[in-house]
């Protein structure tokens, strides 16, 4: 009788323990995989979904009709010229500015918690935030580039081995194709394997970063003269208020021309129309292996970049164009074809990832969820907003209103992003805005504080705004190609070059 009842309490016990197993599988078959795409550099209006004309994007766009596309998502700033740093590590640690650093060292990352929580992790193309970063956060991963650029023709690619090292760098083809091919060959044998556990595939491309120079079948893709300026478009910017030949500045002469800046938004549609491309097939596998209706899809940007506006080529400024991102967020329980202007940050993506995949909430994070924003449930998740570069500029925005100040050269810029979108009029020494003047200079101040932003607002010294635009040389750095040498650096002595990697 006792070793009856034993066999049936084993029995039970077995039971209970199947059933638990079995409802852990269920609970990781349910949550969605994740396909997240980060692009380089690109503005947020570089889209057809955007309502730029001039661009083909049919895949980029087809994710908004899918799914939810934010009108007003920005990076933060930097701290320094090469943007896309700090704007990786805020994304992938869900902190601000002010609390993480490049390197992300100690720091639980978006796929390490997403790993934490039960799913396969693999990362492909740009990371920004050194390797030792990159070996803690993912399990899988292949072309991997660890740095800020790199020549599209010939980028140095890792393989993160079994030891969870990644290998020596070897140059290889095509940027975008290495990371666009890495990601399919990921999914394609994601898809017959035993699919244990859902997947987070990160591609981080390289486009549409400069060096602008398309791969040769989409070179002219975008005749120069199709191509109109910004309608912000100035040939020199009015003032000086920092490093004006930092490495981005630096890819095309003073002043700035029509024909330049043509040229050059010509060949970075190329770089994101390619791109868009290899999205599209990396979607197509997805669906070809059974695996999109169960994808939650991002496509996002680290930042913006002027290419002319202001007078500027880089992204090393506060202007909309430098500092506003592209965001969509499609897949399963994410409505359809929704546009929300609320003011999100990249470093919220994370917490509202998680929120969307049903997992704990991250700790010790300083980004906000926006999952009630994409389900509908509010319009927005904070009244305004704070973008930072270096020391020399801050600035923050609400709904209607933006500011932007230079503490160095005591100079303030107010715009009414409602009337004036392309910040073209500066309101701020018109007597009628004084008091908004003063409600936004307190509004920067509350944020310089609530951040832990150490940047000294009222410096003791102030420097000119006045520069004189033909003591500004250009010179390249060292990854341009031949293309890019021949069209852009006409008459500029090659043998100086910039090193730096923005």
């Amino acid at each position: 009788m006792k070793i009856r009842m034993k066999k049936k309490g084993l029995l039970i016990v077995s039971l209970l323990i199947v059933g638990i197993i079995s409802i852990n599988s269920n609970a990781q078959k349910n949550k969605p995989n994740v396909l997240f795409i980060f692009a380089d550099d690109q503005r947020a209006d570089a889209l057809g979904c955007s309502g730029n004309t001039y661009i083909q994007t049919p895949n980029i766009d087809q994710l908004a009709q899918n799914g939810v596309q934010f009108t007003n998502s920005y990076v933060m700033g930097g701290h320094h010229g090469a943007i896309c740093a700090p704007s990786r590590a805020m994304l992938m640690s869900g902190k601000s500015l002010f609390h993480v650093y490049d390197k992300l060292d100690g720091v639980i990352t978006m796929p390490m918690h997403f790993a934490e929580n039960g799913y396969e992790t693999f990362g492909t193309g740009k990371w920004h935030n050194k390797a030792a970063s990159f070996e803690a956060s993912f399990q899988h991963g292949d072309n991997v580039f660890i740095g800020g650029m790199a020549d599209h023709y010939s980028t140095p690619m890792r393989k993160l081995g079994k030891d969870g090292k990644l290998s020596e760098p070897i140059n290889k083809g095509y940027s975008t194709d290495l990371f666009a091919d890495a990601a399919i060959n990921y999914l394609n044998g994601y898809a017959i394997g035993k699919q244990e556990n859902p997947f987070f595939c990160y591609i981080a491309f390289t486009a549409p970063h400069d060096p602008r120079s398309p791969r040769e079948d989409y070179i002219g893709m975008y005749p120069d003269e199709s191509i109109p300026v910004p309608g912000n478009f100035k040939a020199l910017h009015p003032f000086q208020f920092d490093n004006l030949t930092i490495r981005d500045e630096m890819l095309g002469p003073w002043p700035r021309t029509p024909e330049l800046i043509q040229a050059s938004l010509a060949d970075y549609y190329a770089l994101i129309s390619h791109m868009d491309n290899r999205i599209g097939d990396v979607i197509n596998t997805l669906k070809k292996q059974g695996l999109y209706e169960n994808t939650i899809i991002v496509y996002a940007a680290d930042n913006g970049l002027a290419i002319g506006s202001h007078g500027l080529l880089g992204k090393q400024d506060l202007y909309e164009h430098s500092m506003k991102v592209p965001l969509i967020i499609s897949g399963p329980g994410i409505p359809k074809n929704q546009i929300k202007d609320a003011l999100v940050y990249l470093f919220d993506v994370y917490p509202s990832l998680a929120d969307l995949c049903n997992l704990p909430e991250p700790t010790n994070i300083d980004g906000t969820n926006f999952a009630s924003v994409i389900k509908g449930k509010e319009t927005k998740i904070r009244e305004s907003l704070y973008t930072s570069y270096r020391h020399t500029a801050r600035a923050v925005r609400t709904d209607e209103w933006k500011l932007i100040r230079y503490p160095e050269r005591n100079y303030t810029q107010l715009f009414n992003l409602k009337n004036d979108p392309l910040e073209i009029h500066n309101l701020s020494e018109l007597s009628e805005y004084k008091s908004k003047v003063s409600e936004m200079m307190g509004l920067i101040e509350t944020w310089h504080a609530s951040t832990d932003d150490t940047a000294n607002l009222n410096p003791s010294t102030i420097l000119p705004l006045e520069y004189d635009y033909k003591k500004l040389k250009q010179k390249p750095d060292d990854k341009q190609p031949k293309y890019t040498l021949d069209k852009y650096f006409k008459g500029v002595d090659l043998k100086d070059v910039d090193k730096s990697e923005h």
